[in-house]
């Protein structure tokens, strides 16, 4: 299934979910929530693509509901401190979390890391991050070719620098190196920024980052591919990995998981505000401003999307855990 705003938010309609959302505010709160503020625990440092995009969430979340948003920072781990103290908050959806697919698709496949997929109750995905190769500008990669030869020459010298161990980021380069047949050595950062700020200062050869980094850092930066279905239109004259011929459309799928044991109407509740706010014209310009792509993900439509999500990853882990 190709993962796009058109195939989740027509399917949503389609069931009905959205037509209450998109219409009056007050049958979003029919059951009862939210009846005080709502803590939002963003599972990294502040400023990352997770921070951010709740930031924009905020305000839309505030006025369908009438009811406050916290944004607090958990960082630790690539997500997983936070992640593994989900089902310790109260199950009443007056805490919810920021979730990233693969970190917790990858993250317990490769060790212990006190939670299993399972344990995240994710009831939407807003959007995902594309995967993008960045390079500095004077950097001598003109073209994503240019690196996969180098790469391909000398296994291992060419160095790329990700957010973290077992992350968006390290799976992406595990499957440049399976798409391409070029081997670059992955070096881990504690962010995605810290990982630009390496490129800039020409520690590394090339950041597996995003494409909200290649469009935040400007014109310090050449962005030789993205991962989406067709161009960015923050990034207009970057290719697509499709054009140049690797069949890869993905990224960090970002989402809001709530703990273990929260009602059914609530968890459907919260979903249906999150559609409505994607649905914001002014939301969705932001997003698309910064790089990001929106999609409707919505809790009915959760099981198929993370089994699928498992299924495209499992080979990409299969290597990682035997390198």
């Amino acid at each position: 299934m190709k993962i796009t705003r058109r195939t989740f938010g027509i399917r949503a309609m389609s069931l009905g979910v959205a037509t209450a959302a998109l219409s009056t505010p007050s049958i979003l709160r029919a059951v009862g929530y939210p009846t005080r503020a709502v803590n939002y625990i963003i599972p990294f440092n502040p400023g990352g693509e997770s921070d951010v995009t709740a930031r924009f969430q905020q305000p839309f979340f505030e006025r369908i509901t009438g009811k406050s948003v916290v944004i607090q920072s958990k960082p630790g781990a690539g997500g997983a401190t936070a992640w593994a103290q989900l089902n310790g908050f109260e199950p009443d959806g007056h805490t919810i979390m920021n979730t990233i697919v693969p970190h917790t698709v990858l993250q317990p496949a490769m060790k212990d890391v006190g939670y299993q997929t399972s344990d995240i109750n994710n009831v939407f995905f807003f959007h995902y991050t594309p995967d993008a190769i960045v390079v500095k500008a004077d950097s001598p990669y003109q073209s994503l070719q240019d690196l996969i030869d180098d790469a391909t020459a000398n296994p291992g010298r060419v160095t790329f620098g990700g957010s973290g161990t077992n992350t968006a980021n390290h799976l992406a380069t595990e499957i440049f190196a399976d798409m391409t047949g070029a081997r670059a050595t992955y070096i881990p950062f504690k962010g995605s920024a810290p990982a630009m700020t390496a490129v800039l200062g020409g520690q590394i050869a090339a950041a597996m980052s995003y494409t909200t980094q290649g469009v935040k850092a400007g014109d310090q930066v050449r962005t030789l591919a993205v991962a989406t279905a067709e161009r960015v239109a923050a990034l207009p004259d970057t290719p697509t990995f499709t054009e140049l011929g690797f069949d890869h459309i993905g990224g960090a799928y970002r989402g809001v998981a709530v703990p273990a044991g929260t009602p059914q109407d609530i968890q459907q509740n919260l979903s249906d505000i999150l559609l409505q706010i994607n649905a914001e014209p002014e939301f969705q310009a932001q997003m698309t401003a910064a790089g990001y792509e929106v999609i409707d993900i919505p809790l009915g439509d959760v099981p198929a999307f993370i089994e699928e999500r498992k299924a495209a990853y499992a080979p990409a882990i299969e290597r990682l855990k035997s390198a």
